[in-house]
């Protein structure tokens, strides 16, 4: 690989593009880096232009591309900060200063493992580009992961599964968090890897095949009979990683996985996503609770899509994704896509952060600071902000975002604590359920409230899912204990 591989994928979307400064930043980082070497054997600057390569891919800006190959040359080499934004401007220079905190962020300890990653989401919150270095600088490491000693596999592949890939999930990065699962699965669950791999080889053609057979009826039906303009229609394959947890889920049984190869017709506009999902259920009849409009309620990472699943030819059963191409691109690169490439002549540029793109990010730092315990802010990350996520509407029609199976008192201690502890039943969708119901996506929540009750049930902590939920539980518990041996030795 060259600098010119970079320079092609830039000039391919970008003809006009200067990309002079770029080439100043390959011959300063090749000159710093020279005479190192990665644990493969080749010299180092390949992983600087695999990085950069990753970036280039993404369509991200200039600044960002230019900091990617210059990102290791402070942490690795004699040169500093100072020289690369003497050399390059205060713009890159921040950046790669942001990526120089994150690329200490290893496993040396619970503690300072714990506040590296604060630091991180502090770096996030102040420019979600650093991150994006990270996503690349990760993928091309985990591809040279097999050179490093078993331990460290585990480490970096660990971590990559637990923290950057639902990270990447979050940011509604879905194409780049599959790569992040899939580079890094056979590492941490090499056994159930290969099982994995095995069971999708042997149906993964033959769903190809009918899917394919598939495509073609609707792509006819559509020519045919509308208006629609079809931009692509193509079969996408279900990741390894995210097949297996899927796997886990049915029993691990295949012939119940109805995505292994699912069908993508990617349309002009939002109402030939509509009209395109009424033509396939002419075709197809649909199978009963299984259309879901994410175009009308986006999930929480921004995901737009409509998701319909048919008794296909001959009853069997497929799966269609319909999306426009700008929902498209959304949904493979996140908020990725709301970085158009563009070469800033004010190095003071800051690119604005959407805040409802991020808010979680905010609501992250907040709670980290109430948390001290290393340990319980690790699990709070893996408890709150890491799981799947649903949304949920208040009366109001306020959205929240919860995780995966949260309950009404999740819902309730994240609106308020004091809602949380007078929290006395809820109304799903205006019938009345029980406290300990999972939540779904789109569930409109309705508290209600016994002003005269003291606190929370210690009951609910066997069902609660969120740590904010679980540690105000036990935080009022703890309390009245103490308040009461006070009283006890006050008498």
């Amino acid at each position: 690989m060259t600098i010119n591989n970079v320079i092609d994928v830039i000039h391919k979307n970008h003809p006009e593009a200067d990309t002079s400064l770029l080439e100043l930043a390959y011959e300063y980082a090749e000159n710093a880096h020279a005479g190192q070497k990665r644990m493969n054997g080749t010299d180092y600057i390949t992983h600087s232009l695999a990085t950069t390569l990753h970036l280039a891919q993404m369509n991200l800006d200039m600044p960002t591309i230019i900091a990617g190959i210059l990102h290791d040359v402070p942490e690795d080499t004699e040169r500093t900060l100072e020289d690369i934004e003497k050399n390059f401007g205060e713009e890159i220079a921040m950046l790669v200063s942001g990526i120089t905190k994150l690329g200490k962020i290893k496993y040396r300890g619970l503690t300072r493992y714990a506040e590296n990653l604060r630091k991180m989401f502090v770096a996030m919150a102040e420019d979600i580009r650093v991150v994006f270095i990270k996503f690349a600088d990760r993928l091309d490491n985990l591809k040279s992961l097999s050179f490093l000693p078993p331990v460290k596999q585990q480490r970096i592949a660990r971590e990559t599964l637990e923290i950057y890939a639902p990270i990447a999930n979050r940011l509604g990065m879905g194409e780049l968090k599959g790569e992040l699962e899939d580079l890094s699965f056979p590492f941490v669950y090499p056994e159930e890897y290969i099982w994995v791999k095995e069971v999708a080889e042997k149906k993964y053609e033959e769903r190809k095949k009918y899917t394919n057979q598939i495509m073609r009826r609707i792509e006819r039906e559509l020519k045919e009979n509308s208006t629609i303009k079809i931009n692509k229609i193509e079969g996408r394959a279900k990741h390894y990683y995210s097949l297996y947890q899927k796997l886990l889920a049915k029993d691990r049984d295949i012939d119940k996985i109805y995505d292994l190869v699912a069908a993508r017709i990617i349309v002009r506009g939002v109402d030939d996503c509509y009209h395109t999902l009424g033509h396939i259920h002419k075709l197809w009849t649909p199978v009963p609770g299984r259309i879901k409009d994410y175009i009308a309620q986006p999930k929480p990472n921004g995901y737009q899509s409509l998701h319909t699943t048919v008794y296909g030819d001959d009853g069997r059963i497929v799966e269609f994704q319909i999306r426009t191409l700008k929902m498209h691109e959304e949904a493979e690169y996140g908020i990725v896509a709301h970085w158009s490439f563009k070469e800033s002549s004010n190095t003071k540029a800051r690119i604005p952060i959407p805040p409802e793109k991020l808010k979680w990010i905010k609501e992250l730092l907040e709670e980290q600071k109430k948390i001290t315990s290393p340990k319980r802010y690790l699990k709070a990350l893996k408890l709150d902000f890491f799981k799947n996520r649903i949304f949920v509407f208040t009366p109001k029609g306020d959205v929240v975002d919860l995780p995966e199976n949260a309950t009404p008192v999740d819902f309730a201690y994240y609106i308020h604590t004091n809602l949380g502890h007078k929290c006395a039943g809820v109304k799903i969708n205006d019938t009345i359920s029980t406290l300990s119901t999972a939540l779904k996506n789109g569930d409109v929540v309705e508290i209600m409230v016994d002003k005269n009750k003291l606190g929370p049930s210690e009951g609910w902590l066997s069902f609660v899912q969120t740590y904010q939920a679980r540690h105000r539980i036990k935080e009022y518990f703890n309390k009245q204990r103490k308040l009461n041996i006070f009283r006890f030795f006050s008498r």
